[in-house]
C-alpha cells in the first residue's frame, strides 16, 4: 500500500504480552506511518478465546523460537529490548492502566520500555512502581482510575470489537478496513 492509499486514520490493536507489539511500537515511534494512529488496547487471551486458536507461549516450541526471534529482530533493528524474566504474565493491569490514563504513544512506549527493556518480573511490586514513577501516577491514583467499571468495559468492548472486525492477533494495524498483522517495519 503505497503513502497515497492511505487514509489519515488507523488503528493500532496491541496486547502487552506480546513482544511483537512491543517492537512494533518502538517502530512506530521511529518511523511513524503517515496516519493518525490510534492506540488500541485489546486482550489477546480474548481474542485467542474468541477464534479458538493458542498464542505462541502456549506452544513450548513456538514460544522459545518467538523469544529468540524478537531479541534477534530486535538487535538488527537497535531497539532496546530484553524479555521480561516472566512471560507469559497477566497483562490486564497494564492494559487498563494505559486506558485509564488516555492510551497516548507516550504512556504506551513508557509502559512497553519497563516490561520489555528491563528484564523485570512485571507482577513484580518493584517494576510496577519504576513504571508508575515515570508515568508521574501514585499507586493510589493508578488503582482508583483502572479499576472503575468504565476502564474494565472499555477493554472488553475494544476486544469484543476488534474481533468482530477480524484483528485475530496483536500487534494489528487497520486502515481503511484493511488489518496489518504481524511487525511491519517500513520507513515511509
Amino acid at each position: 500500500m503505497t503513502t497515497a492509499e492511505l487514509k489519515s486514520h488507523g488503528v493500532f490493536y496491541f496486547d502487552v504480552i506480546s513482544p511483537w507489539a512491543c517492537l512494533m511500537d518502538h517502530a512506530l515511534r521511529n518511523d511513524p506511518l503517515p496516519i493518525t494512529l490510534e492506540r488500541r488496547p485489546v486482550l489477546f487471551a480474548g481474542l485467542l478465546n474468541t477464534f479458538g486458536t493458542k498464542g505462541p507461549a502456549e506452544i513450548e516450541s513456538k514460544r522459545q523460537f518467538t523469544y529468540e526471534l524478537c531479541t534477534w529482530t530486535a538487535q538488527q533493528q537497535g531497539m532496546p529490548f530484553v524479555m521480561p524474566s516472566v512471560h507469559p504474565f497477566n497483562p490486564l493491569r497494564y492494559l487498563r492502566l494505559m486506558l485509564a490514563l488516555g492510551t497516548t504513544p507516550e504512556v504506551v512506549s513508557v509502559v512497553f520500555e519497563q516490561l520489555y527493556t528491563t528484564g523485570c518480573d512485571p507482577d513484580s511490586a518493584q517494576a510496577w512502581q519504576a513504571m508508575l514513577d515515570r508515568l508521574g501516577v501514585t499507586e493510589a491514583e493508578a488503582a482508583l482510575r483502572m479499576d472503575a467499571a468504565e476502564i474494565k468495559a472499555r477493554l472488553r468492548e475494544n476486544t469484543g470489537q476488534a474481533a468482530e472486525g477480524g484483528v485475530f492477533g496483536v500487534p494489528t494495524i487497520c486502515v481503511d478496513g484493511k488489518l496489518f498483522w504481524g511487525w511491519i517495519h517500513c520507513p515511509c
